[in-house]
């Protein structure tokens, strides 16, 4: 018995436009992300080849950066300064994460909100505050010279350490947020299974709840380092005049030295640090959920 299915000129035009439809939501955001974000870094690209003369492209501006003791230096520092504040953020945020994901405790949501609060400040709010704590004369120098543990002050503000202590503070709400929806996403029975078979918990700790959760220490590593890399507040005032990373140099290039082009060079070598390092994230956790798996 044959089966004759009878389709209307109609039809196929339906069904393509059944076809598309998932994609005509994607128009909007990409429409948003082609105007602010694609457009204005295509512009920026090419007025980093821009010489003396605004028609003449050259590669001088990014040959003058390479060149320059001083620009690698601060490349240099940019990098270390976000890699600590990467570190620093996801282990602070691990234990808090774990705890907000298997406690059903009823302080949980204070803890929660202690977690957060951070970000209910501004930024230069909370770097003032820490500027208050860290300098010479701060709450910390302070205690320490009453207790006599010192006789002069440390230079906790106006170096590397008060600038990753006041990143760390900004930055760790989005590490522990990171880290919380990939805990909440392992199941606890396998805990309690691994500890019923006789592991003990920082056995079960260290062999199942970190290696499944390591996509969310990706990730927070991530967050944290392309944030603290980008910070222009808080190096500034916590790390002082002598403290140059790519952003305040930036800064100083757009507003005391007029110098768009070589500005332009520096915000492009920071934007290709960063994507190099989300790949080189991208492509351990891959290869770690691999070996995961296997």
């Amino acid at each position: 018995m044959t089966t004759l299915e009878l389709l209307s000129p109609l039809e196929p035009a339906r069904r393509r436009a059944f076809t598309l439809r998932p994609y005509l939501s994607l128009v909007p955001p990409a429409t948003v992300l082609l105007i602010f974000f694609a457009v204005p870094m295509g512009m920026m690209v090419g007025m980093s080849f821009q010489g003396a003369d605004d028609e003449a492209w050259t590669t001088a501006n990014y040959q003058r950066f390479f060149s320059d003791d001083l620009m690698l230096a601060g490349l240099g520092r940019t990098m270390l300064m976000s890699g600590l504040v990467a570190i620093c953020v996801t282990v602070m945020a691990y234990p808090l994460a774990y705890y907000l994901a298997r406690s059903t405790s009823r302080w949980r949501i204070v803890v929660f909100a202690l977690a957060i609060a951070p970000e209910l400040a501004g930024v230069v709010l909370r770097t003032y505050g820490w500027l208050v704590i860290l300098e010479d004369h701060g709450f910390v120098n302070s205690m320490l010279i009453w207790a006599g543990l010192i006789s002069d002050p440390l230079p906790l503000s106006r170096s590397m350490f008060g600038v990753v202590a006041g990143l760390t503070h900004v930055v760790l709400p989005f590490g522990v947020l990171s880290l919380l929806t990939s805990l909440q996403g392992i199941n606890p029975n396998l805990e309690k299974a691994a500890q019923v078979l006789g592991a003990s918990r920082p056995a079960v700790l260290r062999h199942i709840v970190l290696p499944l959760s390591i996509p969310g220490i990706v990730s927070s590593l991530l967050i944290a380092f392309t944030m603290a890399a980008s910070a222009y507040a808080t190096p500034a005032l916590l790390g002082g005049a002598g403290f140059k990373v790519l952003a305040t140099m930036v800064y100083e290039q757009v507003l005391f030295y007029i110098d768009w082009p070589f500005a332009a060079v520096m915000a492009n070598v920071l934007l290709a640090a960063m994507l190099v390092a989300v790949f080189i994230g991208s492509r351990i956790e891959a290869r770690l959920h691999n070996k995961l798996h296997l």
